[in-house]
């Protein structure tokens, strides 16, 4: 095991240290825990820094529901496939009141002839055509290897029509060496927003820029019960990386208290990644009993939060094991 974020920075004097990657790079695959990144030094997020630093190009992010979680839907089944190396999450700002910034406001005006207030703090938007195509392949390629039937390519290039309207072309091209394999549809993201709290079922694999990506996981997380059992990957061409997609809880540290499902489904994803596909299916099972029975669960997944028969962490792992011997 390897220490990254803020207990790296207590033990080891450094938020992200070489021994991380050096580990992730040997073996090719990785399960990662929730990172804290310190606020006001540093990498903005200790998260983005690994992505990037290991060229994990595709965020999957499974929205899957299982009997005994509560959520208004049944039956949901949703892939988000997230372009996780460009985008606003490239980090590229500009801070308010800088030189550079104000450089920066002077030239965009004069190649825009658009105004931009002197007090305004800027962040560009890289968006390739070598990471919309690749990202988009990636999602037709997933659709195929899951037996998944349709690809939604979710933008804003109404609006945003070199940026976003780039990602949309790149995605049209890209469809046409699927079209006799895999539907291929188009959704603006506010729309889409809508539409997926309407009428889920109509989707299937969602792919989207980064921060697009980000957001409506999030939203497809809400439609199966929350991030408690959300799991995702980040996978590049040579390695991946597995984690929850719910972000670290420092409050509840060392209190075995937080539901374990979205980690130990990552770990499904993981296995399923390694081709360890009988090890993932009695997991995955292990998973399901436990939750449609709803005894041994944590606090979250009861019929009230407060429930005295809840159980720690610790307890729903062991109960999952149980149920894998059985």
């Amino acid at each position: 095991m390897v220490v990254a974020g803020q207990d790296a920075k207590d033990n080891y004097g450094d938020i992200l240290p070489k021994s991380v990657l050096e580990s992730i790079k040997k073996n090719k695959v990785a399960l990662k825990g929730p990172i804290i990144t310190p606020i006001g030094e540093g990498f903005r997020s200790v998260n983005v820094a690994l992505r990037q630093a290991l060229d994990l190009y595709a965020c999957v992010r499974p929205a899957k529901s299982y009997p005994g979680v509560k959520s208004p839907y049944k039956d949901i089944d949703l892939v988000i496939i997230r372009e996780n190396s460009e985008d606003l999450y490239a980090g590229i700002e500009f801070e308010e009141g800088k030189s550079q910034t104000k450089e920066l406001i002077a030239k965009i005006e004069g190649y825009s002839q658009k105004q931009i207030r002197q007090d305004s703090a800027i962040s560009i938007k890289p968006i390739s055509k070598y990471a919309s195509e690749r990202i988009v392949k990636f999602a037709f390629e997933y659709a195929i290897k899951h037996n998944r039937k349709k690809v939604t390519v979710v933008h804003k290039a109404n609006i945003m029509k070199f940026t976003d309207g780039l990602f949309l072309k790149t995605a049209r091209e890209v469809a046409k060496d699927y079209s006799d394999k895999i539907i291929f549809e188009e959704a603006i993201v506010d729309n889409m927003a809508m539409q997926l709290v309407q009428k889920p079922k109509d989707y299937d694999v969602l792919v989207l820029p980064n921060l697009y990506g980000d957001i409506i996981s999030d939203l497809c997380a809400g439609l199966v019960g929350g991030l408690g059992v959300a799991p995702g990957a980040n996978i590049g061409d040579e390695m991946a990386l597995f984690e929850a997609v719910h972000g670290a809880a420092p409050k509840y540290k060392g209190l075995n208290k937080v539901n374990p499902t979205a980690m130990i489904l990552s770990g499904v994803l993981m296995l399923r990644y390694i081709k360890e596909d009988s090890a993932a299916d009695k997991l995955e099972a292990a998973v399901k009993r436990v939750l449609a029975q709803g005894q041994s669960v944590t606090y979250d997944l009861k019929p009230s939060r407060d429930d005295p028969a809840s159980v720690g962490t610790q307890e729903m792992a062991d109960a999952i094991i149980e149920k894998i011997k059985g």
